[in-house]
Order: structure tokens, then sequence, then C-alpha cells
């Protein structure tokens, strides 16, 4: 069964590949594949929906469910918010996805998964980027008590300012001295 054939964003043109020139591994078809792949190996029904949802995934980095819903209507048409939220939890529990928190921001989504690697918050923008984990394996860090628990994972947040934000605020200091 081939992966299915999804409407080509304005953004990206899908292009067919003929059978004498195999697609580059970046191509749109190579990457419809490996999400078709991805759900198969997963035990997930490959299908249009779920196949858009995990390519904005991929495309996006982290993002929440309002994001992965707009792009995903971008390249299918229609598709509800439920749907999204529905695929984003079957994503989650087959180990495809990863389910974010930082304090004050809505949930965010993201393709890496399984790795536990932790994650750097702007506190003036709310940007965020992965961070590898410290110590290489899990739970990464001890705790100096643990009551009883056997901890196999931690989650770790750090947070300052991106280098935009730092920029910017560099830039708002020199102003407020300059007038002061």
């Amino acid at each position: 069964m081939s992966p299915p054939a999804l409407p080509a964003t304005p953004a990206s043109p899908a292009t067919p590949a003929s059978p004498a020139t195999p697609a580059s591994p970046a191509s749109p078809e190579a990457a419809l594949r490996r999400s078709a792949d991805a759900l198969r190996a997963a035990g997930l029904r490959v299908s249009s929906p779920r196949v858009a949802v995990l390519l904005a995934l991929e495309a996006l980095g982290h993002a929440d469910v309002e994001e992965l819903t707009r792009v995903s209507r971008n390249r299918l048409g229609t598709l509800s918010t439920q749907a999204v939220y529905d695929m984003l939890r079957a994503f989650v529990l087959a180990g495809l996805a990863r389910r974010v928190e930082p304090a004050g921001s809505p949930a965010l989504f993201e393709r890496r998964a399984g790795d536990n690697h932790h994650h750097v918050v702007c506190r003036s923008c709310g940007r965020i980027a992965d961070i590898d984990c410290v110590v290489g394996r899990r739970p990464c860090l001890t705790p100096s008590q643990a009551h009883g628990f056997v901890v196999d994972e931690a989650e770790v947040t750090f947070w300052g300012l991106c280098p935009t934000c730092t920029v910017a605020a560099g830039a708002d200091v020199e102003r407020q001295e300059g007038t002061a």
C-alpha cells in the first residue's frame, strides 16, 4: 500500500518523481513515504490527515495545536481541531511525538521523542529549542531524594533570552541609558 497522495501546499508544490529518477531524501515524496512508514512502524493506520499532521510536526519543530491545525489545513483543505488533538494523543502514545508544557504556555508538540532531551525557552518571545541530555542517558539527573520512586526520566526546562531578544534587550538598555 503506498502512502496517501496529499494536495500540494502553495509553498511546496508536489511534483511526482518519474520512475527513472528516484525522489531525493529531501523531496516531498520522500517526506510522505517517511511519514507513512513511521505511522506503520508505530502500528497506526496511514491516512492523509495523519500524514499531514506528522509532516507539520516535522516542519514546525515545537508547535501548539492551533499552529499544527493551520498548517495541516493548508495541506488538506479541511481538518477539525479535535481531530488534530486526537491524532497528537495517538502519536504521543505511539512514541511518534512528545508533548512539552513550558510554564505559562499552551502545550507544544514535537516530533523528537524518546531520547530524554530537554528544552530552553525564551522568557520574552516564547521561542523554544532542544538541548541534548547533559549526562547522556536516562534519567539524566539524580534527585537528592526520590521518596521511594523509581526515577526513569528528568524533564528540565532552561529559561533565558534567545539571541534576538537579547539583542533587543541590549538596545532597550542602551536607549534608556542614553535618555537618563
